[in-house]
């Protein structure tokens, strides 16, 4: 489609807004739906924004709309409708295309959108503009929040926007072509925003304590008004020019003077006395050409030294992935007069608005109530304004809200994760590097502060320098930040700038914290080692041991006295084992011979109630062909059951622990030792000079001889940076010869020839001393002119400066190992056998058939030594090193847990489902992280105990665990509430407990509350527990929700013993440590759970008014004075369960008339709890069970009683 041709339907409906007669603006009848219409078609655009640029090639904007805006601004509907459809015109290009199209056709409508947004910008210049918007926006601020409505907010919101894609539109420098002191078309537009007095109204804004959702708004616009300031020069606008401003421009007028002169006396020794029309042909002796001849020169002498090889060669094209990245910010000096607007406006804004502002700004961050990457205005006006401050006149209490350790850390964890997602979303590398930038930039104001406040002639503010710095140098991660920086620099992503805001900043921390040091005499600073926790191996039989027949029969008799003592003992029965690996990947119906081997070994070993446990469980889950035992066995079968497996020569795999044990170690090697390696922080003495060896690596000087190779383009404080460090490490460390590089070495050439050296004495003073030292080494070392083509690190110029070998003499332990010519061979041989063989390590199987043992990695080195492999990196094994997640694998996660929370091995479930393995370590703790599990117990594995009921009336502890087993296994009931870790630590606490004593229930718990005064407490946590339920059934998701005490008597109960246990009782999650702060009510509780919970709360009296009236006739009910509720229990879990597994018709005439009994009952659901009903339950029953223990354990069932039919 030709865009200059308008559509007709586009074009008619232009046409009904009105016309333009001189000065005045005639609109039409039909105006306000014509506006209407027009944001109808930009709402149905397609993906080339044809409407837009459409409206655009018209001028719609500059012709129609700013003069309705302007003269009908009475009519509201009208000005309503202006306003939200030039808000949808002018929202910036990006926005519209997501991001800046790389195909050429898409790009051309992206710059032509954006040539469009620009004249709207132009547009906009203009005092009447501004004029109205500011009368509408202080109307409708003058109106109290009772009075406002929401138009009117909505009305504000827009304008807001409105101002703030205007300004947000970048100027086009080729067409501008200003130069600094000259008026832009933003400086114009800033004068208009000044004149209409908009300037006063986002001052307003910004200080109101009622106009706090206007925030980020005004925070957005405010540093679109200062994007090409520099906020030093700002500060000194009108204070006339200081004398180091004069002495810094006379430097640079020298500078330029110099070179000039330099180069008129060059071009005069190139002219000779005399001209010639025959120049000559010289021949250069030394100086090869392409063949072994002299290189013959057609020119004149003079033009000899300007000789290269490259000369008329094709310069080579540079990748354009591959290129260095470009400046996007560029400072310029504006107008006076609107420097000095912006020179007052930042003073307003420092002493009423800054704290106040920067505070509710960083609270919607923490809250995440504003939107994606919102950060970055944040960090924006901390660097900006506190560089203004610092300029103008240092007031330590005007920025006082972001002078703080806090905002160190926030700082420095978002620097952090900028660095991450660079190196994690290579498509989006540029835009996480320039959100790195200002990040750094914020990071760099911090530290010039501190420094600032150390001059300070107050004693307190000096005093709070001093506690942040202490704080700061403490923490490790503060110190390691720059060394991470230096060592990912990437000039494709990152910046000439953001380089050299790094190197200022890396030179002022080094200078604050070796001053501090100086001044502390010793530092005692943070340091964390990961070490490595040795797993325990479990004593086992040695499987090379073999027994004899006679040592067996010598064995079995102390083996049969503690099985016969265990037989009888009814609490083994409930110390279950689990007979198989679940995380094998052998089936389970596979490993029975392990499962049987085990019992073996727990035989031999003389753990008889261990072999007896094992045996019992095997039978539970290989009841087929009852190799382990029918079910109906007698303890003395057991007993010669387990005899015959003593005895029997089980087939075993040679070492299997003890290979199981190396293949820890060495196959699986990455993933446990990502496990099983623990952060273990500890103090020590702060040493400078160990610190500074941390930078003495090539990443770093690189990244230093890069800028230093635009030493005529950078500043005297960037050189005298980059030469101070340079300094550190050459002489501070002595490690000169680090410097001594090839390319290093050109830039000294080219920096003392250079006409206006005389400018950058100390650059030349350092060029000198390190040409020096490196002569002085190659008098000694003729070696070090072959070590100027390679970067070196520490153990090379050990090894330079004192003598090559000198590295091996040091320690016998770093001497290489000696390999024999056979051993070689055999290497050579081994090798070549096994390189191409799928599914095994390489060097494993070399390790396997070396007779000289040899470590892993000296093994991998003598492969590349040999020339058999070319690197270290081609024998990793394929481990799960990935550190950093993307969103789409959080998502993922996140998808997965929530499909797996309810199995028994919620980890195993989802190492096995996600898309990129990583380790059991690296998930959980990204399951921490994301808040989706409050302890790492959460994940362990859990284990069912699976107890079959010999006779169903008097195993009714054992039925209940069996029928809430398979209830769990098919997954038919919808609510769960089976707590399997905290079941297992209350088990282990019960089976302790004598039958007499009993645990407080929950209503007891409540009762006793009440009579201490905590009433209102526990309406309270009523009321939160019902709001929860009501709001999961309206959103149809559930996540933890936090219990938050607002109240002093609400805050003292949360703080009560008794109540927290009341709180764990209840099921409510406390606060996982170091991560939260507040009690939790977990997701995985249903709305109708938290109200059986709610009501579990209410007060005697009002329980009875809860609890449903039963009816006497209804078979199926019963009332609390009736019958054994023991028994009907039994008889309600006996029918579930043999209804669910349907494996047999039941046939006894008693239990079809409880069955038929339950099936007239109609439905309903019983809340089962066994504190004190199962002690009346004990008292009532006439026939007590006989070997059964008493288990004073809380459990809840939730049985849903259904018609069902055979």
């Amino acid at each position: 489609m030709n865009m200059y041709k308008m559509n007709c339907e586009l074009l008619a409906t232009c046409s009904a807004l009105g016309y333009l007669e001189g000065d005045t603006y005639h609109k039409e009848p039909d105006c306000i739906e014509s506006v209407k219409d027009l944001i109808r078609y930009l709402r149905h655009e397609d993906e080339t924004r044809d409407v837009r640029q459409q409206l655009g090639a018209a001028q719609i904007l500059q012709n129609d709309l700013l003069p309705i805006l302007t003269q009908h601004h009475r009519d509201k509907p009208l000005f309503d409708a202006v306003i939200r459809l030039m808000v949808n015109l002018t929202q910036p290009a990006l926005l519209c295309f997501g991001s800046v199209p790389k195909e050429p056709n898409f790009r051309h409508h992206f710059l032509q959108v954006l040539t469009y947004l620009q004249a709207y910008k132009e547009a906009f210049a203009s005092e009447k503009a501004f004029g109205v918007l500011s009368e509408t926006l202080y109307e409708l601020l003058q109106l109290g929040w009772e009075e406002r409505q929401e138009e009117d907010n909505l009305l504000i919101e827009r304008i807001l926007l409105l101002v703030r894609n205007i300004l947000h539109v970048p100027a086009d420098l080729d067409q501008e072509k200003r130069i600094d002191d000259d008026a832009s078309i933003h400086d114009q537009l800033l004068w208009a925003i000044h004149l209409s007095g908009l300037d006063d109204l986002l001052l307003f804004l910004a200080s109101s304590p009622t106009e706090q959702q206007w925030s980020l708004h005004v925070l957005e616009i405010i540093s679109l008004m200062f994007r090409d300031q520099n906020p030093e020069q700002l500060a000194r606008v009108g204070q006339g020019r200081l004398a180091q401003e004069r002495s810094t421009d006379v430097a640079e007028l020298e500078l330029l003077r110099q070179r000039e002169m330099a180069e008129k006396k060059s071009r005069a020794l190139q002219r000779g006395n005399r001209h010639s029309r025959f120049g000559g042909s010289y021949i250069v002796q030394g100086l090869k050409s392409i063949g072994e001849r002299d290189l013959i020169f057609h020119k004149g002498l003079h033009n000899l030294r300007n000789y290269s090889s490259d000369l008329g060669k094709q310069p080579r094209r540079v990748p354009k992935r591959r290129q260095a990245a470009q400046e996007l910010s560029v400072q310029r000096r504006s107008a006076l007069n609107v420097r000095l607007f912006l020179r007052d406006f930042c003073s307003e804004f420092l002493e009423n608005c800054y704290n106040r502002l920067m505070d509710l700004v960083k609270d919607n961050l923490l809250r995440e109530k504003a939107q994606q990457h919102d950060e970055t205005y944040y960090m924006w006006a901390l660097a900006f304004f506190m560089a203004f401050n610092r300029a103008a006149s240092f007031q330590p209490g005007l920025v006082s809200e972001t002078l703080s350790v806090r905002t160190f850390h926030f700082i420095e964890q978002n620097l952090t994760k900028y660095y991450e997602m660079m190196l994690t979303d290579r498509k989006e590398a540029a835009s996480w590097a320039r959100r790195m930038h200002l990040a750094l930039k914020a990071y760099q104001e911090l530290l010039a502060t501190v420094n600032e406040m150390d001059t300070s002639p107050d004693e307190a503010v000096r005093e709070s320098s001093r506690i942040i710095k202490n704080n700061i140098f403490y923490v490790m991660e503060y110190r390691e930040l720059f060394l991470a920086l230096f060592r990912k620099f990437d000039e494709r992503y990152q910046p000439r700038s953001f380089l050299v805001d790094l190197v200022e900043t890396t030179h002022l921390f080094l200078k604050m914290l070796e001053r501090f040091c100086r001044s502390r005499g010793n530092l005692v600073v943070q340091n964390k080692q990961k070490k490595k926790r040795k797993k325990k191996k479990k004593p086992v039989a040695s499987d090379n041991v073999p027994y004899s027949p006679g040592d067996l029969e010598a064995l079995w008799p102390s083996l049969a006295e503690q099985l016969q003592c265990c037989a009888q003992d009814p609490e083994l029965s409930l110390d279950s084992m689990v007979p198989f690996d679940a995380a094998s990947e052998v089936p389970v119906e596979e490993q029975r011979a392990e499962a049987m081997v085990r019992i073996q070994d727990c035989l031999l070993a003389g753990q008889a109630p261990q072999a007896l446990t094992l045996l019992r469980s095997a039978r539970e889950v290989w009841p087929e062909g009852d190799v382990f035992g029918s079910q109906d066995i007698s303890p003395e079968e057991e007993i010669q059951l387990l005899k015959q497996v003593l005895c029997a020569p089980l087939p075993r795999q040679q070492g299997p622990e003890e290979r199981g044990a190396e293949e820890e170690e060495e196959e699986e090697e990455e993933v446990e030792e990502e496990e099983l390696q623990v952060v273990q922080v500890s103090e020590k003495e702060f040493n400078f000079l160990d610190y500074l060896k941390r930078f003495a690596t090539s990443t770093v000087i690189r990244a230093y001889v890069l800028l230093l190779r635009s030493y005529q383009r950078n500043s005297a404080h960037t050189n005298h940076c980059i030469v101070k460090m340079l300094h550190r490490l050459a002489h501070d460390l002595k490690m000169e010869a680090l410097l001594f590089q090839l390319s290093l070495f050109c830039l000294f050439n080219r920096l003392l020839s250079d006409p206006a050296a005389g400018a950058y004495k100390e650059l030349v003073t350092f060029a000198k001393y390190i040409l020096g030292k490196f002569f002085a080494l190659a008098a000694v070392n003729q070696k070090a002119f072959v070590e100027l083509l390679f970067w070196k690190n520490t153990s090379v110029v050990r090894e330079m400066t004192e003598g090559y070998g000198s590295l091996d003499g040091g320690s016998s332990s770093r001497k290489p190992p000696v390999w024999s010519p056979e051993e070689e061979a055999r290497l050579q041989e081994l090798y070549l056998a096994h390189k191409d063989v799928e599914g095994q390590d390489v060097v494993d199987a070399i390790l396997a058939h070396l007779n000289t043992p040899r470590t892993r990695k000296q093994v991998i080195h003598h492969l590349v030594r040999l020339g058999l492999a070319d690197s270290v990196k081609d024998f990793q094994r394929k481990g799960t090193r990935i550190v950093l997640w993307t969103e789409d694998q959080e998502l993922e996660l996140q998808r997965l847990f929530e499909e797996f929370q309810g199995s028994d091995d919620v980890l195993g479930h989802i190492m096995k489902n996600i898309t990129a393995k990583r380790s059991r370590a690296r998930i959980v703790d990204k399951l921490l992280a994301l808040g989706l599990v409050a302890e790492r117990r959460e994940l362990y594995k859990k284990r069912r105990k699976k107890l079959v009921p010999s006779d169903l009336p008097n195993g009714e502890e054992s039925l209940k665990d069996f029928c809430q087993e398979n209830l769990e296994e098919e997954e038919r009931l919808p609510e769960e509430e089976s707590e399997e870790n905290e079941e297992k630590e209350e088990g282990s606490e019960a089976e302790q407990t004598p039958q007499g004593s009993s645990v407080l229930s929950s209503e007891n718990l409540g009762q006793s509350l009440r009579q201490e005064g905590f009433s209102g407490p526990l309406l309270w946590l009523q009321n939160c527990l019902l709001q929860v339920a009501g709001d999961r059934e309206e959103d149809g998701c559930s996540q933890a929700v936090p219990l938050v005490p607002l109240s002093e008597e609400n805050e003292e109960a949360m703080e009560n013993e008794q109540f927290q246990q009341l709180l764990h009782k209840l099921g409510v999650r406390p606060p996982a440590s170091g991560q939260e702060t507040f009690w939790r009510i977990p997701a995985k509780l249903s709305p109708i759970q938290l109200r059986r919970i709610a009501a579990s709360l209410s007060q005697p009296e009002k329980e009875e008014e809860l609890q449903p009236r039963l009816d006497p006739n209804v078979p199926g009910q019963q009332s609390p004075e009736e019958g054994h509720q023991k028994e009907h229990r039994a008889q309600a879990l006996r029918a579930l369960v043999l209804a669910r597994k349907k494996k047999a018709v039941l046939s006894d005439t008693e239990t079809a008339g409880r069955k038929e009994q339950l099936k007239v009952a109609p439905k309903k659901r019983q809340l089962l709890d066994s504190d004190e009903e199962q002690e009346e339950d004990e008292g009532r029953s006439h026939a007590p069970e006989l070997g059964t223990p008493g288990i004073q354990k809380k459990k809840r069932f939730q049985i849903e009683d259904e018609d069902e039919s055979d």
